[in-house]
């Protein structure tokens, strides 16, 4: 029987790799760049699934590989994915949702703490040799624990942040979502309220939606002047939901107090990024899901999703694009 041809285009780890290569014929890039790119090409004419995560894969690439059945993100975003376009040609799309949650939430509350206790700022000051006696109020932080936080987007990613908040640092927990989240309004004592009336009561504002044409610029000026003075934005989400522009300003002109980054518009960064220069400003190579484990976990479920979904299966975690296994 003749293995489906396929393209793994980020490292993996081993065992990753031999699992798709016991069912597929595997082309293997680690990352793809200007030098290996034409291979790349050449390959995806006749691949049936690719696998990997941040390539985009819009029309011009659809239209360079006409036996392609399935992709699969190794991530929980597919912004990258056209899916409109991939639905017309009945491809398969999936990502890896829920086992990077833990992970992320992780790296949320991290940014939060990081940013209301200035810890970066601090560790840096104490490296340069500049503690040189005791820290006067122009160096304090503001306290996370008893103060509000406001969820924007209640998924998976956004629930387990809440029950670290909630019940690590006793937070009143606000949300805002396309639709109610009974569960975390049971669980965590969650209320449901208006963008608009979370901005104005939150200490601290957590944007965790995933990056559509809704979701575009989400956070503009006119959200940032409905915040607290004293407010913290975190954003864990994608770099597109922010005005960041807007966001520059806010900060600048202290219509809110600092910023907790693990996304930008343009990743990586450019260096020239004014949020760059900003001491409120806490800022992340996009690694909320960074770990070994958990990166080698996604790996394995979008693995799977190809697999299954060349087999004929309906993959664990197919994205609902209307197109279903063959």
């Amino acid at each position: 029987m003749v293995k489906p041809k396929v393209i793994v285009y980020k490292k993996v780890d081993q065992e990753v790799l031999e699992y798709i290569q016991h069912t597929c014929d595997v082309t293997y890039f680690e990352d793809l760049d200007a030098r290996n790119y034409p291979v790349f090409l050449q390959a995806l004419k006749n691949a049936q699934g690719i696998v990997g995560s941040g390539l985009k894969v819009d029309k011009a690439l659809l239209d360079q590989a006409p036996e392609l059945k399935i992709v699969c993100n190794a991530s929980v975003g597919y912004d990258n994915f056209d899916v409109a376009e991939l639905s017309n040609r009945g491809i398969m799309a999936t990502n890896t949702p829920e086992v990077l949650n833990e992970t992320v939430a992780d790296t949320i509350m991290g940014l939060m703490l990081s940013a209301a206790r200035r810890l970066p700022e601090l560790d840096r000051l104490v490296k340069s040799g500049q503690w040189t006696a005791s820290m006067g109020e122009d160096l304090f932080g503001l306290d996370v624990h008893h103060k509000v936080l406001g969820v924007i987007g209640m998924g998976g990613v956004g629930s387990a942040v809440v029950k670290r908040a909630r019940f690590g640092f006793d937070m009143d927990i606000l949300y805002h979502n396309r639709s109610r989240n009974e569960e975390a309004e049971q669980t965590f004592g969650a209320t449901y309220c208006t963008l608009e009336d979370l901005l104005k009561r939150s200490d601290f504002v957590c944007l965790m939606t995933p990056l559509t044409p809704q979701t575009e610029k989400m956070m503009g000026e006119k959200e940032f002047k409905l915040m607290k003075k004293s407010a913290i934005f975190i954003n864990g989400s994608r770099g597109g939901t922010v005005d960041e522009a807007a966001l520059v300003t806010a900060l600048k002109t202290g219509e809110i107090h600092a910023a907790g980054l693990d996304v930008f518009v343009q990743e990586p960064v450019g260096a020239d990024n004014p949020l760059l220069s900003m001491k409120n400003v806490v800022t992340l190579p996009h690694i909320g899901s960074a770990t070994a484990e958990t990166r080698r976990k996604m790996a394995m479920l979008a693995a799977t999703n190809l697999v299954a979904g060349l087999k004929g299966e309906v993959p664990p975690t197919l994205i609902k694009t209307g197109v279903k296994a063959k």
